[in-house]
């Protein structure tokens, strides 16, 4: 990794040929090349000096993409005239910064800004200017020009020349003021932690330039910022904000890798752009996946079918700073993709390294966007994220730092103990064992890659199994717990007490196989993405109606087979065995906990996560009711793309609803657990969890839905099925004649509260809770029917009621009920 000054390479990789599906975008013009070459005649430039008075023999040198030049207390770059207009990309991470800045999800190695730039020559000046791909067109066909016009790019910063070299084959200019000032788009602070933290300006006393580093291909600046601010997220007496920020510019290959056009019955990270030069009638819009450029060392042997290895594996980096004992889980984590890419024909196509030691490679640093890491944060946040650095131009992965947490593990420990105790006698434990935590690491750092090798969330990968086979030791063993890695499936919850040789830990699917073959095999002779089309379309349709290589948008919140968090093909099923499992773990959770410490604060934390999870398994039953299934397929396929959940699993998922998720949760709300972790607040803990599950069912989007519904065929669940199912369900003791304890008076006036919203809120957000006019529709109709037919009731059961409460309770609810019906 020693440093070695290659411009003569980088001349020679600026001259090579671009392959033919390049040429819709902007050819050479000879025009403009030829007007960076700085002018013989020198005598109007005033304020350029001659080199040696500006680059004098104190100054500090590194010599690289560009050369770098350190003069005192300034700072130059040394520009060959020949990377001028080409395309680089801008990349400022932060390096350092105050624990809590952002929230808890922003850290060392965050990106923050990622600009494709040029640098240009404007008569005695250098500008960045910055640069889009959005838009195109043929630099030789006539819109080309309309498209510039119409997409005139800002300029970033403008530098005055300063000298040119002797040979007059490069051009100086002096950049501490752009790397030492708060230039807003690469500084790190967004505008909304200049308002939360009141943030004044920078102090340029306190603020500087601490390293610039030049490599082959790539540049690296740290700049050290510190900023006052009136509420900083530390430390509020000091009135200061310090960050150091890491500025990354690499250049951007001038052989462009050939995109793959994307299909969305294959989940990918995408780009997208228009190209003016289509000969449709209107600018066509192209879509590119999101990969690396992996090229075989050998294609003729790939060709045939053999296993090659890339020209350029992508590699892996431990951060110095990880955990001894986690470093083998993370690594199996990277290189659990290797069969993945075996399956595209790439042998060691990824690869985990540990970090070179300072003396291995002082230039080593987690931020040069030269390397990949897995960077491992001090924070209690917990989570982990993926993300990478694009060229904008064809997908074209460069670098990616996936991002560890260490408080990450916490939540898996919990989650294991309470999906899995029950049946799973080794996760009954505060100290799960370094085997299986590191499994758990190593699936999580798994998940975490496939988002950094381009991959999505495939929501509907958990529902790829039959939920009867989550107990059947032979298929979780074989199949784990969802056909992709990339799902949100992390634990067998559905396995009861007595189920053999069950895994309970997500690992690879099918489709993660699948996925890495349509997006990263190389199609022989395919010399377009448009080539490639016929080959990528049959491979899907050879897949077509299995289910375990169905991909499901996280988007399609409205869709119960593509859901966050939930494993099996049928919701109630599945999440009736995930509350019998959770009462088990309730009645034992003292025992697991308190019992063992002699302290009551993992009690209380996995309590409150206890919640949750009875919170997530009704959630994914409450998706079922005015659902829609999203099939994404093509018109050459059967059946159609959207089509209503069948009217009897809407019923069945309504009466689960009420007979799990709406009635008095005496197992659930543990008397003698609650009295050792807070001193009041019993109701209304649970009281918060049903309203919001009630509000849920009861949203202007499910109305919404059921009301489409109710034209697209007479059998289906309607908007009025749902209003009076859920008026049965909730007043049942209306009806019953029974009393009303206090659970459930809650919820009746949450009840109530949710229809006064329906029947006087409007529709604010985006599409997410509706496609239409609420005043305008039948659901204000519906609504006022329901309360005056609930009236109705009450006034009969008021004088029925058994106690004191429940009479109260029924005066109460007639009164409101006529308060929205008469406001005024």
């Amino acid at each position: 990794m020693n440093k070695i000054l290659i411009l003569t390479a980088v001349a020679a990789i600026m001259l090579a040929p671009t392959p033919q599906f390049a040429q819709s975008k902007r050819k050479k013009n000879k025009k403009t090349e030829a007007a960076v070459t700085p002018p013989a005649e020198k005598k109007s430039e005033s304020t350029i000096k001659e080199y040696s008075k500006v680059i004098t023999k104190d100054a500090i040198s590194d010599k690289g993409l560009f050369t770098v030049h350190k003069v005192d207390k300034k700072y130059y770059f040394e520009i060959p005239n020949i990377l001028l207009n080409k395309d680089m990309l801008l990349v400022s991470r932060f390096s350092k910064l105050p624990s809590n800045l952002g929230g808890g999800y922003v850290n060392a190695g965050s990106e923050t800004n990622e600009q494709l730039i040029v640098w240009q020559r404007f008569q005695d000046k250098i500008l960045i200017k910055l640069k889009s791909y959005k838009s195109i067109a043929n630099d030789s066909l006539p819109i080309s020009i309309s498209v510039k016009s119409n997409n005139y790019e800002p300029t970033l910063f403008a530098f005055d020349i300063a000298a040119f070299s002797k040979d007059s084959a490069n051009t100086v200019i002096d950049v501490t003021k752009f790397y030492s000032t708060d230039v807003k788009s690469i500084s790190g602070l967004s505008s909304a932690m200049r308002e939360t933290y009141k943030v004044k300006g920078l102090d340029d006393s306190r603020s500087f330039i601490n390293a610039m580093r030049s490599f082959p291909m790539n540049i690296e600046v740290v700049q050290d910022f510190t900023y006052n601010a009136s509420k900083p997220p530390v430390l509020e007496d000091s009135e200061t904000i310090s960050i150091q920020m890491n500025q990354s510019m690499i250049l951007l290959p001038e052989q462009l890798m050939q995109p793959r056009l994307a299909d969305s019955r294959v989940g990918w990270f995408t780009i997208s752009q228009f190209d003016y030069g289509s000969d449709e009638l209107k600018s066509d819009s192209k879509t590119y996946i999101r990969r690396w450029r992996l090229e075989p060392k050998d294609p003729e042997a790939y060709a045939r079918g053999e296993l090659v290895e890339p020209v350029k594996p992508i590699v892996y980096y431990l951060d110095p700073a990880t955990p001894e004992k986690l470093r083998k889980y993370i690594k199996m984590g990277i290189e659990e993709w290797q069969k993945p890419f075996e399956g595209a024909g790439f042998k060691n196509a990824i690869i985990a390294k540990d970090a070179p030691t300072k003396e291995e490679d002082p230039d080593f640093s987690p931020e040069d966007i030269r390397y990949s890491v897995i960077r491992y944060v001090a924070s209690t946040t917990r989570n982990a994220v993926g993300p990478s650095v694009t060229d904008p131009r064809t997908g074209e992965i460069i670098e990616s730092d996936v991002i560890w947490y260490h408080n990450h593990l916490r939540s898996y420990r919990n989650r294991y103990l309470l999906e899995t105790g029950a049946a799973n006698p080794s996760a009954r434990t505060l100290h799960t064992s370094d085997e299986e935590m590191g499994d758990m690491m190593r699936m999580v750092i798994a998940h975490e890659v496939g988002h950094a090798l381009g991959f999505p969330h495939n929501m509907g990968a958990s529902c790829a199994y039959e939920t009867e086979s989550y107990r059947n030791g032979a298929f979780t063993q074989k199949n784990g717990i969802a056909a992709s890695i990339m799902d949100y499936a992390r634990f067998n919850y559905i396995a009861q007490p007595g189920d053999k040789n069950i895994r309970f830990i997500r690992q690879m699917g099918a489709y993660d196989h699948y996925a890495v073959n349509w997006g990263y095999r190389v199609i022989p002779n395919s010399k377009s993405p448009q080539a490639e089309s016929t080959t990528l379309d049959k491979w899907i349709l050879a897949k077509t109606g299995d289910p375990m290589y169905k991909f499901g948008k996280q988007s399609s919140s409205f869709d119960p087979t593509s859901q966050t968090e939930d494993i099996g093909d049928n919701s109630m099923k599945a999440s009736t065995y995930g509350l019998k499992n959770l009462q088990f773990v309730a009645a034992h959770l003292s025992e697991w906990t308190s019992d063992v410490t002699n302290n009551y604060e993992d009690l209380d934390e996995l309590y409150k996560e206890m919640l949750d999870v009875w919170s997530r398994y009704v959630g994914h039953v409450v998706t079922n009711v005015g659902g829609v299934h999203e099939n994404l397929q093509k018109p050459n396929q059967k059946g159609n793309v959207y089509e209503i959940v069948p009217k009897a699993q809407q019923q069945q998922a309504m009466q689960w609803l009420q007979d799990n998720a709406f009635n008095s949760p005496t197992w659930l709300v543990n008397v003698s657990t609650l009295k050792n972790i807070d001193y009041a607040g019993y109701t209304e803990l649970f009281r918060n969890l049903q309203a919001r599950h009630l509000n849920n069912v009861l949203s202007f989007g499910r109305i919404g839905r059921l009301m489409d519904a109710e034209i697209m065929g007479t059998t289906n669940y309607k908007a009025l099925d749902l209003l009076r199912d859920m008026r049965k369900g909730i007043w049942k003791e209306a009806v019953t004649g029974t009393n009303v304890v206090i659970y459930r008076r809650n919820l009746q006036r949450a009840y109530i509260e949710r229809m006064n919203y329906l029947m006087t809120e409007e529709i604010k957000s985006d599409k997410s809770e509706g496609y239409y006019n609420v005043s305008q529709s039948d659901l204000r109709s519906l609504v006022r029917g329901e309360l005056n037919v609930l009236k109705g009731m009450l006034v009969i059961a008021k004088s029925k009621a058994l106690n004191t409460e429940t009479k109260y309770h029924y005066e109460d609810s007639i009164k409101r009920i006529e308060l929205i019906l008469n406001p005024k």
